[in-house]
């Protein structure tokens, strides 16, 4: 067995290109103090119904704590996901089971630390709701670091990208009206999706945020425009300003499908992924690093803040509840900083 342990640890050694000279004789040493034991599985039984009922009172204490129903979906998904492969009825899962899941998930499925973290960060609220609760003794996620992500500064669009992506889109109303909106605004995708024609009154919008809370945003004068455009090409009853296909037409949708009636869902809105794939469709076409609906959201941000909005007001706009927050969707060059600085600070 200490053979065994031995070969795979100078494989992932010889992988990496790290020299191994006389560490296989050291480790040989060391490893004969150790009694080495292959863990069996085998006795491990899972109560399938107790997780169930587990996972079942911590999202209902989510959703008493008012979190959006999307919210309690991404943690129900996410629980089921991760419990079921630890194997492990919840009350025995110890830290070393999560160590052990996350290391397989970076090294074996090779996913973002980002993703890694944002596992880590479920099963933290799980076990802490757990144990806060008295239900489990031991928090077995209190002993785990959260997980080092490199920050890289993401970059608003250029003044050029955004006129192309506009000339890329002169005949697209609905997309546009979409872009338009988001460069006006803002606004998440989640929200903007949500918006009924009737919450439109001209230049102002209301949009249900994160927790459910509603704030006032606004539009300019070429949001107002393509919002206006677009519309006047509508001949369906669906509410929502942007509406989503009929199920029946799925595999079918053609060029500005939207206009044909038959081919519009009378009550839903269009979903995230509907509107990230056109957008990344168009990023293609133009060979733009990226357009996803949150890189519209930080230049909508960074313009702001160039041309004089004081943070505290961008930070409502966006709907945020901590500058802090606020300054990741900031791209501002240090000469920017520093003549802001110059300009507003004593």
């Amino acid at each position: 067995m200490r053979e065994e342990l031995l070969n795979r640890f100078l494989m992932i050694l010889i992988r990496n290109n790290i020299k191994i000279d006389n560490i296989k004789e050291e480790a040989y040493i060391i490893l004969d103090d150790y009694e080495i034991q292959k863990r069996t599985t085998e006795l491990i039984t899972t109560d399938e119904n107790r997780n169930e009922e587990l996972i079942k009172t911590f999202l209902i204490a989510k959703h008493v704590k008012g979190c959006t129903a999307t919210t309690i979906e991404y943690y129900k998904l996410e629980l089921k996901k991760i419990i079921l492969e630890l194997g492990k009825t919840v009350d025995s899962i110890t830290t070393q089971d999560i160590r052990y899941y996350l290391a397989k998930r970076q090294v074996q499925d090779k996913v973002t630390k980002t993703t890694i973290d944002n596992e880590l960060r479920v099963l933290r609220s799980f076990f802490k709701f757990l144990t806060t609760e008295e239900i489990i003794l031991k928090d077995p996620t209190a002993k785990i670091d959260r997980i080092k992500i490199d920050k890289k500064k993401k970059k608003a669009f250029t003044d050029l990208e955004i006129e192309r992506m506009r000339s890329y889109l002169k005949d697209d109303l609905r997309i546009k009206a979409m872009l338009e909106l988001l460069l006006s605004t803002g606004c998440r995708i989640s929200e903007a999706n949500k918006i009924k024609i009737d919450d439109i009154q001209e230049n102002k919008v209301n949009v249900l945020g994160k927790g459910n809370k509603e704030r006032t945003v606004y539009l300019n004068a070429k949001a107002q425009l393509a919002i206006l455009e677009y519309l006047e090409q509508r001949t369906d009853s669906n509410p929502y300003l942007f509406a989503k296909s009929n199920k029946k037409c799925k595999g079918k949708l053609k060029k500005n499908w939207w206009q044909d009636k038959e081919m519009v869902d009378e009550m839903e809105h269009v979903d995230n992924s509907a509107i990230e794939s056109n957008f990344r469709q168009m990023a293609k076409k133009l060979g733009l690093e990226s357009a996803n609906p949150h890189r519209f959201r930080r230049t909508c941000a960074t313009f702001a803040l160039r041309r004089g909005m004081p943070i505290e007001q961008v930070s409502k706009m966006l709907g945020h509840e901590s500058l802090e927050t606020t300054q990741i969707y900031l791209d501002l060059t240090q000469e920017e900083l520093e003549n802001m600085h110059k300009k507003y600070v004593i």
